[in-house]
């Protein structure tokens, strides 16, 4: 198991450690954070800090900079993500990680394992810390990232499945072309239902146990081998957004060993919407 991932008796006795910074990313806005939150976590609707509010894309590393700097993070920092769902602190640790920060951690079992366990909360919005000097990282890590233009060249030997296999994140309504979100979330975010020619269906949620935590090695190594994504295999993992697919990332690479995975972060919001582009149903 990765050394990313922190169980919350480690973080509980690392609140007071001045070189820890915990993050809280939320779906819809910071109401649950408002309720609690982890003593000293900072809180925010995920586009906030991990996207450019300009372009659909990452922060650039001067931006990535600028936002790390005034949280108090510098290049040394030790981040803790966790989310609210779970897959918002994977999303969040996969960002860290893309954009070239050195030690970003996860925290197994998000608010639920925390709230189980009967670990401390707030309700207390952290003083704004004083800024430090953050250096932009030298490069993003771009071989965790795939474009769409990459899985168009790719589509045959997806469908094939011997080299490359791709994985498909959503809920099973999103994967058979019924809805374009899952139940219970208004049905937006592309023009089309249905998924990408040659995807192999495992939902997000089999990795995981009712606390959020993961599921046994041995067990998450046969979800996957059923799909036909061995080690041995370059894997392509997608959803709606990614942050689905950001978990299974960090399933087969952080807890796994798998050294061939990539996220498609374009999604199905993309994918679905793109002109000329094919799909099944």
């Amino acid at each position: 198991m990765s050394d990313r991932l922190v169980e919350p008796s480690w973080l509980e006795e690392h609140l007071d450690d001045p070189n820890v910074v915990i993050l809280e990313f939320n779906w819809t806005g910071t109401e649950s954070y408002d309720k609690w939150h982890i003593p000293g976590a900072h809180g925010f609707f995920w586009k906030d800090f991990l996207w450019d509010d300009t372009i659909r894309d990452f922060p650039s590393p001067e931006l990535f900079a600028k936002r790390c700097g005034e949280l108090g993070i510098s290049n040394d920092t030790t981040v803790v993500c966790y989310g609210d769902p779970v897959q918002f602190g994977t999303y969040g640790w996969w960002v860290f990680t893309y954009l070239g920060h050195r030690d970003v951690r996860l925290l197994s079992g998000a608010r639920v394992l925390w709230e189980k366990e009967g670990r401390p909360k707030s309700t207390e919005v952290p003083a704004k810390p004083a800024p430090v000097t953050y250096t932009p990282p030298a490069g993003r890590n771009d071989a965790m990232r795939v474009r769409f233009t990459e899985i168009v060249d790719l589509l045959d030997e997806l469908k094939a499945g011997e080299a490359s296999v791709l994985l498909d994140h959503r809920s099973p309504e999103e994967y058979r072309g019924e809805r374009v979100n899952m139940i219970g979330a208004p049905d937006v975010g592309a023009e089309r239902a249905g998924r990408i020619p040659g995807s192999r269906h495992l939902y997000f949620d089999e990795f995981l146990n009712d606390d959020m935590t993961f599921r046994a090695p041995d067990e998450l190594r046969a979800l996957l081998e059923a799909r036909g994504a061995t080690p041995d295999k370059d894997v392509i993992s997608y959803c709606r957004l990614s942050h689905r697919a950001t978990l299974a990332y960090f399933t087969m690479t952080e807890l796994l060993g798998y050294e061939s995975v990539r996220s498609y972060d374009g999604s199905w919001t993309e994918w679905g919407s793109l002109v000329g582009v094919p799909i099944e149903k």
